[in-house]
């Protein structure tokens, strides 16, 4: 499938009213580390994270799915002051369907960023797909988009940044 040029991306973003985000792979390196009692850490990106506050504040609805559950995960999305955490749902389309239904948002004005085979369903499914630069060479058969950096390593913030551009909106004017 051929992806969309970064002008039919840019076009495709200033629709989209929710933001949906996987987490290993995507927010972080793909890495866990594990203590000897099991106490998991990850490392994310703090650009990510900081640009994800600004697309909060701009009004953009924000969404966390992931497959599996980590106390990680909470820790910092509640840091950023993510609403919508979902995890622990292998089928990621069934997880988000009853938030969108909350909200009032249907599947074709939802962005999907992910990095994995586990992700090709809500890619299907969603109005437009992202993958990061290191996913899966199956989920960039299908995606719409791919980006130019790697998972952990500033993806989500150059699809944020590419919203900002599609809706004409500049960053520094969400600042504190």
């Amino acid at each position: 499938m051929p992806h969309l040029s970064r002008e039919q991306f840019l076009s495709r973003l200033k629709n989209i009213r929710l933001l949906a985000l996987d987490v290993d792979g995507v927010l972080t390196d793909d890495s866990l580390y594990f203590g000897p009692d099991g106490f998991e850490m990850k490392r994310f990106n703090i650009s990510d994270g900081f640009y994800m506050v600004l697309c909060m504040r701009a009004g953009l609805e924000l969404a966390i799915v992931s497959g599996r559950y980590s106390p990680a995960t909470d820790s910092r999305m509640k840091d950023l002051g993510v609403k919508h955490i979902l995890q622990g749902k292998k089928k990621k389309v069934e997880q988000v369907a009853p938030l969108l239904a909350e909200l009032g948002i249907d599947f074709p004005d939802v962005a999907f960023v992910g990095n994995e085979i586990l992700d090709i369903g809500l890619a299907r499914k969603v109005g437009l797909s992202i993958a990061v630069a290191d996913a899966a060479e199956q989920l960039i058969d299908v995606v719409d988009y791919v980006t130019d950096k790697e998972g952990g390593k500033g993806a989500v913030r150059e699809v944020i940044e590419a919203y900002f551009e599609a809706t004409d909106r500049n960053p520094l004017d969400l600042m504190p």
